[in-house]
């Protein structure tokens, strides 16, 4: 269980990051061709699902390139990785790139978006449900202390006062939900229902995204320089990842079980958790434009949801010539 902003939050960049040792995935680079690497947003999980089956299945290899997957956690900055050039691209959010290049002058550009609606949500029991902003006047909700202002933003647009909402401290764990301490927490909608429904009660949810915070998540970062330098290697991994996806999601329940003993080994995760998710993660993802697409309409939706927790994000900053190219 995690929460994407607060493990993607683009701290200083340091000199630490150029001296990290990488983490090579399985199978890191199958195929000869032109060196790509990009640097995931987290651990081997569903969420990258559709990458893993672009290089077991040769997509990458197809279109001339030799992919390099690094896997994230919790102490990856996917930003600093590029900034460090330790990889050509980074999966991470829109936020933390827009303040990257607002505070600290990163010369960075948003290619393409994993997410059209991000993931992250409110979680309660379904016996104790909470399906709306205005059920939680009066409850006690668990929210990461990187967190609150983008919940705050929500409830300042579904006109709710957030005094009237009494928000604790979330430490990542669904526990003081299931026992009733608290009514709700923020967390993944696509993975931590299911934890919670181990452990026994029902839970249910809904996307900050669906009343108003409307950011994109999982968005696919590169520097300028890159850009510049690698534009065609960046749109030939838009397109055999975006291959990867949709052969992904023909059948969501089909390629979980046949990462178990390869990309999932040793996560602690249980296959039955990361088909859950494949199929929670579908209808997040794909548009009619097709995955990574980054319409007008939704790159200003992200302006207008970051404008609401002070950050101010331009059209400039989202480049959408390459998918164009596609």
């Amino acid at each position: 269980m995690r929460i994407a902003i607060d493990r993607r939050k683009f701290l200083k960049l340091s000199a630490a990051a150029a001296s990290a040792p990488a983490l090579l995935g399985p199978r890191a680079a199958l195929a000869a061709g032109t060196p790509l690497t990009m640097q995931a947003a987290w651990i081997n999980d569903a969420e990258f699902a559709g990458y893993f089956v672009g290089i077991d299945n040769g997509l990458y290899a197809a279109e001339g390139l030799d992919l390099t997957y690094l896997p994230g956690g919790p102490d990856v900055i996917p930003e600093s990785t590029i900034v460090a050039g330790k990889a050509d691209l980074a999966l991470t959010t829109p936020d933390t790139t827009v303040k990257a290049i607002t505070d600290q002058g990163a010369k960075f550009k948003i290619i393409g978006a994993q997410y059209q609606k991000n993931p992250i949500g409110i979680v309660s029991l379904a016996s104790k449900p909470i399906k709306t902003p205005q059920d939680l006047v009066g409850k006690t909700l668990a929210v990461p202390p990187v967190n609150v202002i983008s919940v705050e933003a929500m409830l300042k647009l579904n006109n709710i006062d957030k005094a009237q909402v009494n928000i604790v401290p979330y430490a990542y764990d669904p526990t003081p939900l299931i026992k009733g301490e608290i009514d709700a927490s923020l967390d993944f909608t696509t993975n931590v229902p299911f934890t919670i429904k181990q452990a026994g009660p029902d839970a249910v949810s809904f996307l900050l995204y669906d009343f108003g915070f409307t950011i994109y998540n999982d968005t696919v970062v590169v520097t300028e320089e890159t850009l510049k330098n690698k534009r065609k290697e960046l749109v030939s991994w838009l397109r055999a990842s975006r291959k990867g996806w949709e052969e992904n999601f023909k059948d969501p329940n089909v390629y979980p079980p046949k990462f178990a003993d390869t990309w999932f080994k040793g996560t602690g995760r249980t296959i039955d958790n990361e088909i859950y998710f494949n199929v929670a993660q579908k209808p997040l993802m794909e548009t009619p434009a097709g995955i990574f697409a980054m319409t007008e309409e939704g790159i200003q939706k992200n302006i207008d949801a970051l404008s609401q927790v002070g950050i101010k994000a331009t059209k400039d900053m989202f480049d959408t010539s390459l998918l164009a190219e596609i």
